[in-house]
C-alpha cells in the first residue's frame, strides 16, 4: 500500500511559479513510477508528467516541456513537480498517483488532489 498526500497548489498571476509535492508513504515508493496528472472542470484527465523510479528517467506532456520539471527524493519518499512560466490553461486539479509504468500508466494509487488556479 502507497499513500499519497499533495500539497503546495495555490492561486497565482500567469508567468508565476508553484511548486508541488507528494508525499507518500508505504513501504514500496521507491519500485513505483509516479505521475502527474491534472483534470479542469469538463475536461477528460491529462498526464503532465511522469518520473521513473531508480533509473529517474522524465517524461514531460509538450505543452509543459520547458515550464515543469519533476523529480523525486525516494529516502523522502517526495515527489516534487516545480511549475514555471505558469498559464491560465494551466488551472486544474494536480494529482501525483503511482502508476505501472511511464509506459503503462494505469493508476495504483492516487493522492486527493491539489487545486492550482492561473490568473491573467
Amino acid at each position: 500500500q502507497v499513500q499519497l498526500v499533495e500539497s503546495g497548489g495555490g492561486s497565482v498571476q500567469a508567468g508565476g511559479s508553484l511548486r508541488l509535492s507528494c508525499a507518500a508513504s508505504g513501504s514500496s515508493f521507491d519500485l513505483k513510477d509516479m505521475v502527474w496528472y491534472r483534470q479542469a472542470p469538463g475536461r477528460q484527465r491529462e498526464e503532465v508528467s511522469c518520473i521513473s523510479t531508480s533509473v529517474g528517467s522524465v517524461y514531460y506532456e509538450d505543452d509543459v516541456n520547458g515550464r515543469f520539471t519533476v523529480s523525486r527524493d525516494n529516502a523522502k519518499g517526495t515527489v516534487l513537480l516545480q511549475m514555471n512560466n505558469l498559464k491560465p490553461e494551466d488551472t486544474a486539479v494536480y494529482y501525483c498517483a503511482a502508476v505501472r509504468s511511464c509506459h503503462n500508466t494505469e493508476l495504483i494509487y492516487v493522492g486527493q488532489g491539489t487545486q492550482v488556479t492561473i490568473s491573467t
